[in-house]
């Protein structure tokens, strides 16, 4: 299994230093969240049944490729990702030509996760509809991936359309950057097994294993033969508890091992002591 990091309570002016250790002590990846803009009075659960926003409105916010890309030039191992992007509140042309570029400055270590979206009125806020993101969203991967892979590219969709176009450079990657699927709904795991893996909430090894067990059982079924990356977030506070979520069928396990920033890098030691092979 392996472990990535999740850049959530640490101070963004210690992102670079925090993400320079992690590379340096083996950690396997570095992700961050996306959101365009947060609604003062938020509509949408991310988790069924919260009574509250998972976030507050105040919460800083950075453009996710720019961001990946300044931590590509501080590390030299650590891939580089995002838990998740809004791919279908951007135009397609736009998400392939940041993230194709990231793959290249980051020599071929950028992971693209992608979802449909929880908070309802940020797509009020864009000007586009919220019940239209789920199928936006399954158009903006068919167009990315072919801009990624195809010499000439025509379209003529639902929400995208235009006639033929080039696009250079292609990524890094091939045929193009880890793409998987976030979101715990039946659809969403669909859309997932459709690409290259699938990513959840946070969860322990034991709210894990269904779901696991659900997604496997639907690649199965739908796509026979292929086997996606699983990746999750959670704790791991033993060797016991790692084994635990090997058993769940985790093949990524993101974590935030600080309680704070100015304990990020010992903690991020400790772990790697722990879990991490070599370190």
């Amino acid at each position: 299994m392996k472990f990535g990091i999740l850049l959530r309570n640490l101070h963004p002016g210690a992102w670079g230093e925090v993400v320079s250790h992690a590379d340096a002590v083996g950690f396997e990846s570095v992700w961050i969240a996306d959101h365009l803009v947060f609604p003062v009075e938020m509509t949408g659960q991310l988790i069924p049944g919260e009574e509250h926003p998972p976030v507050d409105a105040a919460t800083p916010v950075y453009d996710v490729p720019a961001m990946l890309a300044y931590l590509a030039a501080r590390t030299t191992n650590i891939r580089l990702g995002v838990y998740v992007y809004l791919l279908a509140m951007r135009h397609p042309f736009v998400t392939a030509r940041s993230f194709a570029t990231l793959d290249i400055v980051s020599n071929g270590r950028c992971e693209l996760g992608v979802g449909a979206g929880w908070l309802i009125n940020e797509w009020d806020a864009a000007g586009l509809d919220p019940r239209t993101r789920g199928a936006r969203l399954d158009e903006a991967i068919q167009v990315v991936r072919r801009l990624w892979t195809e010499d000439v590219i025509e379209h003529h969709g639902t929400f995208y359309d235009f006639d033929p176009v080039r696009f250079e450079p292609k990524p890094v990657q091939k045929p193009y950057p880890p793409l998987c699927v976030g979101g715990e709904s039946d659809r969403a795991m669909r859309r997932a097994v459709h690409a290259d893996g699938w990513m959840a909430l946070v969860h322990t090894p034991a709210t894990a294993a269904p779901l696991v067990a659900r997604y496997r059982a639907l690649e199965a079924e739908l796509r026979p033969g292929h086997r996606g990356t699983v990746t999750l977030c959670g704790a791991c506070g033993s060797p016991a508890e790692r084994d635990a979520w090997v058993r769940a069928g985790v093949d990524r396990l993101v974590v935030s091992p600080w309680a704070r920033t100015r304990d990020a890098r010992s903690s991020l030691d400790a772990f790697a002591a722990t879990y991490l092979p070599g370190s």
